[in-house]
């Protein structure tokens, strides 16, 4: 038994080692806190035999029947407590009433410690996460980040209970067999012998629920990843009656993690249901052999018994326990790993901040790759202050990669990129990207009030209202939002379902132009508009010229024709920069770009 405790343990030092680390000395707190409840309910078990010597002897007890437990009773005596029948009730009662009082600190201590140790991982996980390299994030599998930042943290915290659940009856286990070893070392070696046996069957079981925990696990994150595209692409499902097809593969999916659930469960049952029949065979088992073969007396092993029958609850508790953290062990190991890639791939900061930009950003031989192919190639581009640069191309030609590199979303895997002459490398990206404003084909709406979106839930103070007044007149949507009935106040909905496509794309310009920003970058910000939004927009952009760097991808053209650059790419390179005029006479492809939108 003791082995097979080693062995368990051994197997999972990772479990260990993830918990201890996170808690530290609490770990061993809980389990001292446990081997007082076991100690105390081991004293107060003791006075049972006494008190049954009252009941069948001629009502006088002493310490003879007691094993070596009679130090107990020689003890009380020596206080000057006979061995009376009140007295062997008192003491009872103080025993198992100091016992209920630690097993009440021992309980709440548990739960406090969980919750402590739960905020610390989903904390911990946060901030891994927003310090994630985005270029790790473009790659990752968002299912299994998603899965794992929400289920799979729900249920490390059921594994956390079950861990140490199993802990504590380990140590009941080991309490309750040092007192009866302590009474009577044969019977209690026999009684070993037999909870040994036992073993074989939960080997099989642990095996089989490890497996199937880890399936289960899998096929969460194929889950989570299928209902973030259902519910991204509802709309279009929804248009094309392809929601009762996708339906099926979700359908799949949940019928597979179903069946995993189901298998750990009866696994489970048969734990649980052959607890009480494992446990009176044992105990019948061994007495028989240690009355009739061995000639013993029952009466010394009667208190060894109680201490047994205890130790045998715990054991099959213990395994039931084990079995259950087993079946969540395939969730740990997922959150283990998951952390630890996170840390792994930690986007490096430099040491050097710049509070504002001040010269141009500039790029020297610069490459990229996301995988083995380069995206980016021989990319040499320098970038005025307050001018106005658009990046156009066919699809795939890397303009928006390059404008992400410029953001600092990712570095370079070659070449130099200096923001007013400071490299990247050296740079603190974080005080770079607080200049920078960041409008995509899709605005970013919260569901909130035009306020908080705008400001991004800053105080509510005089100073901000007319910051956020200001800005909602550079974005051109200022006498929009005086028209509402709550105008400010006004609830936006998921997002932004009330607004029209050129309200969400102006009140998302007017969030950044609250930020202060210096670098106002716009990703096909209006690709998806109607032409007189599209217009719309186009003013509001331009009326900005000269005040911000203004970085703008587009594949419609009529959006570009005011500003300062155009860089045409091509393949992953720079093909040509210079004005939309300039453009259309030396480059062919950009001259049929313009033919084909008939500019």
């Amino acid at each position: 038994m003791i082995n097979s405790l080693k062995k368990i343990f051994a197997q999972n030092f990772e479990s260990f080692t993830f918990y201890y680390q996170n808690l530290r000395y609490r770990v061993f707190l809980t389990l001292i806190l446990s081997i007082f409840v076991g100690v105390l309910d081991g004293f107060g078990l003791s006075m049972f035999m006494p008190l049954l010597q009252m009941v069948t002897g001629n009502g006088e007890a002493t310490g003879e029947a007691m094993g070596n437990l009679n130090f107990i009773v020689e003890g009380l005596e020596s206080l000057g407590i006979s061995m009376n029948l009140i007295n062997i009730l008192g003491v009872m009662v103080v025993f198992f009433t100091f016992k209920g009082i630690a097993s009440f600190i021992n309980s709440s201590y548990r739960v406090i410690v969980r919750n402590m140790f739960i905020k610390k991982i989903r904390k911990q996980i946060l901030s891994a996460f927003n310090r994630l390299k985005y270029k790790y994030f473009v790659l990752a599998d968002v299912g299994r980040i998603q899965n794992t930042m929400s289920g799979e943290v729900e249920r490390v915290s059921q594994s956390f209970n079950f861990y140490f659940r199993t802990a504590e009856q380990a140590i009941m286990v080991a309490v309750y067999m040092g007192f009866a070893f302590f009474v009577d070392a044969r019977f209690a070696l026999l009684v070993t012998i037999g909870g040994w046996l036992t073993n074989f069957l939960y080997k099989i079981i642990y095996k089989r629920t490890k497996s199937r925990s880890k399936t289960f696990t899998e096929d969460s994150h194929g889950y989570q990843g299928q209902i973030i595209q259902h519910v991204a692409n509802f709309k279009y499902l929804k248009a094309t009656n392809l929601l009762q097809d996708y339906g099926r593969h979700l359908r799949e999916s949940i019928d597979n993690i179903e069946v995993s659930r189901k298998k750990i469960g009866i696994l489970n049952a048969i734990v649980s249901a052959a607890r009480e029949p494992l446990l009176i065979l044992i105990v019948a088992v061994v007495i028989i052999i240690h009355s009739k073969l061995l000639n013993a007396s029952l009466g010394p092993i009667l208190i060894s018994l109680l201490f047994f029958y205890r130790a045998l609850t715990a054991l099959i508790n213990m395994q039931n326990s084990w079995n259950r953290f087993l079946a969540l062990s395939g969730s740990l190991s997922n959150v283990i790993s998951f952390q630890d890639e996170l840390r792994n791939n930690k986007e490096k900061q430099g040491g050097r901040s710049i509070q504002r930009f001040t010269d141009s950003i500039k790029i020297e031989y610069g490459w990229f790759k996301y995988t083995n192919e380069w995206v980016l190639k021989n990319i040499n581009l320098t970038l005025p202050k307050n001018q106005t640069i658009a990046f156009v191309g066919e699809s795939g030609s890397g303009k928006t990669t390059l404008v992400n590199i410029i953001a600092g979303l990712m570095p370079l895997d070659e070449g130099t990129f200096k923001i007013d002459g400071i490299d990247s490398k050296e740079l603190d990206t974080k005080t770079y990207q607080n200049r920078i404003g960041y409008i995509t084909q899709e605005p970013v709406i919260f569901s909130d009030s035009i306020f908080n979106n705008v400001t991004f839930w800053d105080e509510k103070n005089k100073r901000n209202l007319e910051r956020f007044r200001q800005a909602l007149n550079k974005a051109a949507i200022l006498d929009f939002v005086d028209g509402l009935t709550n105008q400010e106040k006004t609830e936006l909905g998921s997002n932004g379902v009330n607004l029209s496509g050129g309200q969400r794309q102006r009140l998302s310009i007017a969030r950044e132009l609250y930020k202060e920003v210096d670098v106002l970058i716009m990703d096909e910000a209006t690709s998806s508009l109607d032409s007189e939004t599209e217009k719309m927009i186009q003013d509001s952009i331009d009326a900005l010229k000269g005040e911000f760097t203004i970085l703008i991808v587009a594949h419609r053209l009529s959006t570009i024709k005011n500003a300062d650059k155009i860089v045409y790419m091509n393949e992953g390179e720079i093909d040509t920069i210079g004005t939309y005029t300039e453009l259309i006479a030396q480059v062919d492809g950009f001259e049929k770009m313009v033919e084909l939108q008939k500019l």
